[in-house]
């Protein structure tokens, strides 16, 4: 049996390229050992056995960007995460480690490295985290979702994506979304996420921005994260247009809001902006702007390709959500001309060729 060990989390970020991973490795090798490495405090903790995944847990280990006094704790820390990391690549009989990034991947690099266990590691970010930074130099194999990555040896392979993303078909699917999340009317469709927990400046400017657009005869679903939704917020309609607000606190199927939408205003993380580009959903980014400035990167390509809109997030404000949306959600000319220009920008199927290559590393 090949035994693979997948390490991600902390966020969708890191978790959805595993899970989309695992997926297709099990398409491609029946009977493969998947276990998964994260720690308590990540996403991995729900999602991952969600998703039929084995877990395992080890101390997560942050790396102060500044030198701080907790900057003192990290060497015993890490060399702690390490230790249990080892343990269960012996206990699994590890044949190959997949990491994608975040605190809990840095210990699992390590723990291959000391084993002699090859290590193929994804990079999601145009901009690389410390971890992927580090294994970079002893990896197998570095994959990166973006061309222009800047790591050593990068080979662009994608991001992966859930196979019902990359085998969505939008316009198909797009009568029984809209009927499944509330809209019925066949007017244009605004889809607003500011990700997995939601972001103020986005939700703050849709709220300011919303009667207008409902006037112009455009629905709009609006997805706050889990903690923004409060009891102020309830489904409005347009009592001349018809158009619909409905509030949603997150959305389990992001495909199904991918389908219903004709335009989306969101994050410019890397899943969101590879998987709106492989269904062919046209974006006006809104980068968030703490870290190391990777969101903004990451949707270099599409807006040097015309295939996306980029607003700061210090420019949003309700004006300037409906100067950017209104425009193209009443042009179906441009929306088209949009959608026909993310045709071919990204690897359709990056999960099945990065399920291939940690198998070729894992001698299968």
């Amino acid at each position: 049996m090949v035994s693979i060990v997948l390490a991600g989390g902390g966020t969708a970020g890191h978790t959805s390229p595993l899970i989309a991973t695992a997926e297709r490795l099990r398409e491609a090798r029946p009977g493969v050992r998947l276990t998964c490495v994260g720690t308590p405090k990540g996403l991995e903790s729900r999602v991952i056995p969600a998703a039929g995944l084995e877990l395992r847990m080890i101390p997560p280990v942050p790396l102060p960007r500044r030198a701080t006094p907790e900057l003192l704790r990290v060497p015993g820390r890490l060399a702690s995460a390490v230790k249990q990391a080892i343990a269960i690549l012996d206990d699994v009989a590890a044949d190959a480690v997949v990491g994608f990034g975040g605190y809990v991947s840095l210990p699992v690099y390590l723990a291959a490295l000391a084993r002699r266990v090859p290590v193929v590691l994804h990079e999601q970010n145009a901009v690389p985290g410390l971890a992927n930074k580090v294994a970079a130099r002893f990896a197998k194999v570095v994959a990166v979702s973006f061309p222009n990555t800047p790591l050593p040896h990068a080979r662009h392979v994608g991001l992966p994506v859930r196979a019902a993303i990359s085998d969505l078909d939008a316009a198909a699917a797009r009568p029984a979304a809209r009927a499944a999340l509330g809209f019925d009317s066949g007017l244009p469709l605004l889809l607003v996420s500011g990700g997995s927990q939601g972001a103020v400046a986005i939700n703050n400017a849709t709220v300011a921005a919303r009667d207008e657009i409902l006037a112009a005869g455009v629905d709009i679903l609006h997805v706050l994260g889990p903690k923004n939704l409060t009891d102020d917020h309830h489904v409005v309609e347009h009592p001349a247009t018809g158009a619909r607000y409905v509030p949603v606190g997150y959305v389990d199927n992001m495909e199904q809001a991918y389908a219903a939408a004709d335009l989306m205003v969101g994050r410019s993380g890397a899943g969101t902006v590879v998987e709106t580009a492989t269904v062919g959903l046209p974006v006006v980014f809104v980068p968030l702007p703490h870290g190391n400035g990777e969101q903004a990167r990451n949707a270099d390509f599409l807006i040097e390709a015309g295939a996306g809109v980029l607003v700061p997030n210090a420019e949003l404000d309700g004006d300037r959500l409906v100067s950017e949306a209104l425009p193209l959600l009443t042009d179906p000319e441009r929306l088209a001309a949009l959608r026909g220009r993310l045709t071919g920008l990204v690897p359709r199927d990056a999960a099945a060729d990065l399920a291939r290559i940690v198998l070729d590393e894992a001698g299968a």
